[in-house]
């Protein structure tokens, strides 16, 4: 599984909580913490999980070309590819971008990957109503869980004794997921970008021939569905 998120999310700590240890560094920081994709093991349940972590997202002191070189290595990684994206979301701090960020990954990843994305909402401890009801009241909340079909799962960082909470997520994933995302998939994801790109410039070298005005054509597509488990 790879994790996802916006920087401070307890991305890195998700990934702590689902090994049973300390691999990756978790950090309060404003910053992003991981700056490369970084791989750990471990076997849970019988089953051997991978567990991936990827900078934050939207951390404007990673330039984008580096972010896109680190995700393409995190499906690498992942080889024959991960079953699935965690979209890791602190409850409380909902923000612009991290609305936005199902369409990132779908930009990104293309849209297979929607059928491999669960949100995950961490700070658990901090909830004091049933999550359905604190999703009911929490307009944009809901909608983007709705984008992922209603797939969501719910982590306590701090109580990482309590290994249910990791069992009922690989079963979530077990669930919804029967396939790898692969690399395939990416690259043709990072082709339709491509011609999408390919698209604008020709529109702008057109310009003259046009009264002044940019030509340009969107060529992939967003579905309002996101992925289920990780």
């Amino acid at each position: 599984m790879v994790l996802v998120g916006k920087t401070g999310s307890g991305k890195s700590s998700v990934g702590n909580t689902i090994l049973g240890n300390k691999k990756f560094h978790a950090s309060m920081s404003s910053e992003s913490v991981t700056r490369k994709c970084k791989k750990h093991e471990v076997t849970v349940d019988g089953r051997k999980i991978s567990v991936v972590d990827t900078p934050g997202l939207f951390d404007t002191k990673v330039p984008e070309d580096k972010l896109k070189a680190e995700i393409e290595r995190c499906v690498e990684l992942s080889v024959p590819g991960p079953h699935a994206f965690l979209l890791v979301i602190r409850l409380g701090r909902f923000t612009e971008e991290e609305r936005n960020a199902v369409e990132w990954i779908q930009k990104n990843f293309g849209e297979e990957a929607s059928k491999h994305t669960i949100v995950l909402f961490t700070h658990a401890d901090l909830l004091d109503t049933p999550i359905n009801q604190y999703l009911k009241e929490n307009n944009q909340l809901e909608d983007l869980v709705q984008k992922c079909e209603g797939r969501y799962h719910l982590f306590n960082n701090k109580d990482k004794e309590n290994r249910s909470q990791v069992s009922e997520l690989l079963e979530k994933i077990e669930a919804s997921v029967r396939k790898h995302y692969t690399n395939e998939m990416y690259e043709k994801a990072q082709g339709e970008l491509m011609e999408e790109h390919n698209y604008t410039m020709m529109g702008q070298n057109a310009v003259g021939d046009n009264g002044g005005k940019c030509l340009t054509h969107t060529v992939y597509t967003t579905t309002q569905s996101c992925l289920k488990s990780a």
